[in-house]
């Protein structure tokens, strides 16, 4: 921990409570105390500011099991999970020493806005919201796939298309596409869900024959993943953002299956505003989602095989006013353009001074 602590330029850690509800048996309405991992950074949104920003979070006083993903700090509690989310940020599988400042915010009030709109379309783990970084979810039985819809070609699934691959996760994909190109319907290219190393394709047979479904379970998931797809993009065409792409993850709870993870938001789906979306060209310029951050790690080299490289203060002001933009625009609060995005040229220039 000393180690950690000599890192940081600014770094401390402090207490709160968060009141859980009385659906949680083993507690209670007992308050949990939290204690916290933070650095202190440039506020991104009002230059000359400083905020802390939460790297880790940890239980203390109580005997509660809890994991840390990617993200988020997930406190078990008997019948149902406590999500924390922190302003880490990862890509290639890689969770960067750097954070981001009000990420967790964002990513968990886009996720309840999605969730409250879409539970009557398939149900979803969602109980309450605890506060601004924090959600109480029933308890599932995770099922180890991650389920990605994919309505346009682009990231992993261009790169292997570019290379002459047709085929994707038993997917046949036509000749003649461009990058970002919309598909003519949706598909689905699902893979296993890995807590270390790299998520690998999977096909419906391979999920069947390794026991992660049923044939029953996948297809009522199948379908639930198209239907979830399908209203997620009407209602952010709503507000002029195309959902390119999006990841979904399921459980099983009681008699049936439920959405759980996250809805759309910046770490789970591709979102572009539809005003700059051109095919054949790259979308990150207003990109409101993570694969800015994955383009401009590979232009330095980076694909998550070696020593993760430092994130300069102008990524991560861009990347926090994506963050906080997916949420703005696809809730109405703002529109793309009063975001003072910067593209990855633009961004390299900057860094060269």
């Amino acid at each position: 921990m000393i180690l950690v602590f000599l890192l940081s330029r600014y770094k401390k850690q402090h207490y709160i409570l968060v009141n859980l509800s009385k659906k949680c048996k083993k507690v209670g309405n007992m308050s949990i105390p939290l204690k916290f991992e933070t650095v202190e950074m440039p506020d991104p949104f009002n230059i000359g500011g400083y905020v802390d920003c939460i790297r880790n979070s940890f239980p203390t006083g109580l005997d509660i099991k809890f994991r840390r993903g990617k993200v988020r700090d997930i406190y078990d509690l008997d019948s149902t999970l406590l999500l924390y989310h922190t302003d880490r940020i990862s890509a290639f599988d890689t969770v960067f020493r750097e954070v981001i400042p009000f990420k967790g915010v964002y990513l968990n009030l886009l996720s309840v806005y999605w969730f409250e709109k879409s539970r009557d379309i398939f149900p979803n783990h969602l109980i309450r919201i605890v506060n601004d970084r924090g959600i109480e979810v029933a308890k599932t039985e995770r099922i180890d796939i991650e389920w990605i819809v994919r309505g346009y070609l682009y990231g992993s699934a261009w790169r292997m298309y570019k290379k002459g691959v047709r085929i994707i996760s038993g997917v046949r994909l036509p000749n003649g596409l461009d990058l970002g190109e919309k598909l003519s319907e949706p598909v689905l290219t699902p893979t296993t869900k890995s807590e270390h190393g790299h998520d690998v394709e999977i096909s419906r047979e391979e999920a069947i024959s390794r026991r992660l479904v049923d044939a029953g379970e996948w297809a009522e998931l199948e379908e639930a993943c198209f239907k979830l797809y399908n209203f997620y993009s009407e209602e952010a065409m709503r507000k002029k953002i195309i959902v390119a792409d999006v990841k979904f993850e399921f459980g099983r709870y009681k008699e049936g299956l439920i959405q759980i993870d996250e809805a759309p938001t910046h770490d789970s789906a591709r979102l572009w505003p539809l005003k700059y979306y051109f095919p054949g060209k790259f979308q990150e310029a207003h990109c409101l989602d993570k694969e800015f951050l994955r383009s401009y790690l590979l232009k330095i080299g980076y694909k998550g095989n070696n020593v993760p490289p430092h994130l300069p203060w102008p990524l991560i002001r861009q990347i926090a006013l994506r963050v906080r933009g997916a949420y703005e625009v696809l809730t109405g609060k703002k529109t793309v353009d009063e975001l003072n995005l910067m593209d990855l040229d633009k961004l390299f220039e900057f860094l060269r001074r």
